[in-house]
């Protein structure tokens, strides 16, 4: 925990959104709100820290203002303070993201997390200035950086310089570069946490205290006893229990990652359903492949749960 006093350990669902067909919703699809209610649920029961309504994985931008704004409420009546709710706030501008922080906060989320501007290309004093008019909404901040959807890369020593805004308490690192851990600590007093799933074991290792996540959707009870094995330093049995999800966190990396995300939940008896344009369904060679690492990894859960038998 930074000294900054919010504490963002455990894992963290960016929780998928689920959709039944209605011809007068968009593209057809209509929000489950109680199905989501029901995820959110299910996560907190299988053991993780909290929900992250409202992320890419939520398919925020496919949303309207109303939809958006009724699964953080959603999300905080079925978490019931039994764990944290941190929303997402991304938008294209800070009046934009600020807004939806000062609706998160009314609706009673615990945090943010916030994308430096979407859509433009921002330089560095555009990103301080987004984020500062962000923290003016009054909830603990966690900043998110992911070059690859942005353009922005929040290198250690800008992320220094957004960690002297007092409500930034964390970074969701996702830039894939493990060495960032270390250097982002080097230079100011922010949690790292882990925002891309296939190097969760590298960037703990290194010192990130949380994980912001995608495949626990559909892998919650795993997913946990992987991070409490790391936490506990048992990395053996952390490393094992990885081997066997790891080629579908790489999925968590990918421009599919919703698709297969959502086909991983069907697959393991949950429903993870279509998503709203843009996004459309798998390829056939993409659903083959996300179907055989599920697979593979389904099986590789089951023998680990008989060897400890």
């Amino acid at each position: 925990m930074t000294s900054k006093g919010f504490d963002l350990g455990g894992v963290i669902v960016a929780t998928a959104l689920f959709y039944k067909e209605d011809s007068s919703a968009p593209a057809g699809l209509a929000v489950d709100y109680d199905r989501y209610a029901e995820h959110c649920d299910w996560l907190i029961s299988n053991g993780c820290r909290g929900v992250g309504p409202n992320g890419s994985l939520g398919e925020y931008s496919s949303l309207t203002d109303e939809e958006r704004r009724r699964v953080v409420q959603v999300a905080v009546e079925a978490v019931g303070g039994r764990g944290l709710v941190v929303a997402g706030v991304h938008g294209a501008g800070w009046h934009q993201a600020r807004h939806w922080a000062e609706l998160a906060k009314a609706d009673g989320a615990d945090g943010v997390l916030a994308l430096p501007p979407i859509l433009y290309r921002a330089s560095d004093e555009e990103v301080v200035d987004h984020y500062r008019h962000i923290a003016e909404a009054g909830l603990p901040m966690m900043v998110y950086n992911n070059p690859f959807d942005t353009k922005v890369d929040l290198v250690p020593e800008l992320v220094a310089r957004l960690a002297e805004i007092d409500e930034v308490v964390a970074i969701k690192e996702f830039s894939t570069d493990v060495r960032r851990a270390f250097a982002i600590r080097e230079l100011c007093d922010i949690d790292v946490i882990a925002g891309a799933d296939d190097v969760l074991l590298e960037l703990m290792v290194d010192g990130a205290v949380g994980w912001f996540a995608g495949f626990p959707n559909t892998f919650p009870a795993e997913s946990v006893a992987i991070y409490e094995h790391m936490v506990a330093g048992r990395y053996e049995q952390a490393r094992e229990l990885y081997k066997q999800l790891v080629a579908v966190f790489r999925w968590d990396s990918r421009t599919e990652f919703v698709q297969a995300i959502k086909l991983g939940m069907d697959m393991v008896g949950r429903f993870g359903g279509p998503c709203r344009p843009p996004r459309g369904p798998l390829t056939p060679a993409h659903e083959k492949q996300v179907r055989a690492d599920m697979e593979r990894a389904i099986s590789g859960i089951a023998a680990l749960s008989a060897e400890a038998v």
